[in-house]
């Protein structure tokens, strides 16, 4: 049985492989992130992952894929492998312009159904008190290692940090990226639930919407559809969020996604994990220029942001780099 390496993320190793006709996926967590800064997290975090699958899936199994198996100690978790042909990933289908914007709002809508669902079983609290691991993988390379990049910024970035670990409301994913999403026949499918915990949705809505305003500035040929996306996620988002009895009102939870999303947008920029398609520098200035603003505003509500991330995100970039931008 011959085992294939497939490209992953900075944080596992995936592995393909075939078994009586079937073809399968072995994931296995990484102690030591695959980065240029020095960055640790647990190996337990597979096992959360795991977890996170098997609750979805009790949600709607269309969500995402199913454990068939995991290992707890080695770090490793076997599920079905998801064909190109038939699964796309959503950051390749963004940076082609080759979806629909509608896309964006059945993310919202599952992402939200996720959140309500598991809201209204706190009992969950006990298997995904996970927020050391979350602080680890999320919180510390991501708010707190981009305060060290802006001294100015350092006390409202460290209360964020601090807020999104003290807001424990749901089970969130925590890393709801265009890359971690599959536009499969039956809608998008949700993939590496390493940072799942019992947290603050807020984070999870800001973290894909971030990568829906760094888009912009990356392919800007595409700017209409990241930003109608934007806005779609948004709808799909509280469509659920009306739909099933919820844990807030939406004007607070809003209040906090508005305030984490511009500090999210500085942390891939100057934290420990920058976005490997803007290495242009007058890209780099455009989006700490925009960060920083709304990071001090005042009175901002999302579509606020996404006005304000509109043509001034656009910035010429050399045509050679964008033909050798990772999709």
């Amino acid at each position: 049985m011959l085992a294939v390496p497939l490209e992953g993320g900075v944080s596992s190793d995936i592995w393909k492989f075939e078994h009586e006709g079937n073809t399968y996926c072995v994931k296995r967590a990484l102690s030591r992130l695959k980065v240029a800064a020095l960055w640790e997290a647990p190996v337990s975090r597979n096992a959360y992952e795991a977890d996170w699958m098997r609750f979805v899936n009790r949600i709607d199994p269309r969500y995402a894929a199913i454990c068939l198996a995991n290992d707890r100690e080695r770090g490793m978790l076997l599920m079905p492998f998801l064909p190109p042909e038939s699964y796309s990933v959503w950051k390749h289908m963004l940076y082609r312009g080759a979806c629909r914007a509608d896309a964006a709002r059945e993310v919202g809508f599952r992402l939200a159904h996720i959140h309500a669902r598991a809201a209204q079983e706190p009992e969950l609290l006990a298997c995904f008190d996970h927020m050391a691991s979350f602080k680890a993988i999320r919180l510390e390379p991501y708010l707190l290692a981009t305060a060290e990049h802006h001294p100015d910024l350092r006390e409202p970035l460290l209360e964020l940090a601090e807020h999104a670990a003290q807001n424990k409301r749901s089970l969130i994913h925590g890393d709801v990226s265009p890359k971690n999403l599959l536009l499969g026949p039956d809608g998008p499918v949700f993939l590496d639930a390493e940072c799942a915990c019992w947290g603050d949705p807020a984070f999870d809505i800001a973290f894909c919407l971030n990568h829906l305003l760094l888009k912009r500035v990356w392919a800007p040929v595409n700017h209409a559809l990241y930003r109608s996306s934007f806005s779609q996620f948004i709808a799909g988002y509280r469509s659920a969020f009306d739909q099933y009895e919820v844990w807030e009102t939406w004007g607070s939870l809003e209040a906090r996604v508005v305030k984490l999303l511009p500090a999210l947008a500085l942390a891939r920029i100057d934290g420990k994990s920058p976005v490997e398609y803007l290495g242009n520098p007058e890209q780099k200035d455009n989006v700490r220029r925009l960060a920083r603003d709304e990071i001090s505003a005042r009175d901002l509500c999302l579509e606020d942001i996404n006005d304000q991330w509109g043509h001034s995100a656009q910035v010429p970039i050399n045509p050679a780099q964008h033909a050798n931008s990772t999709p």
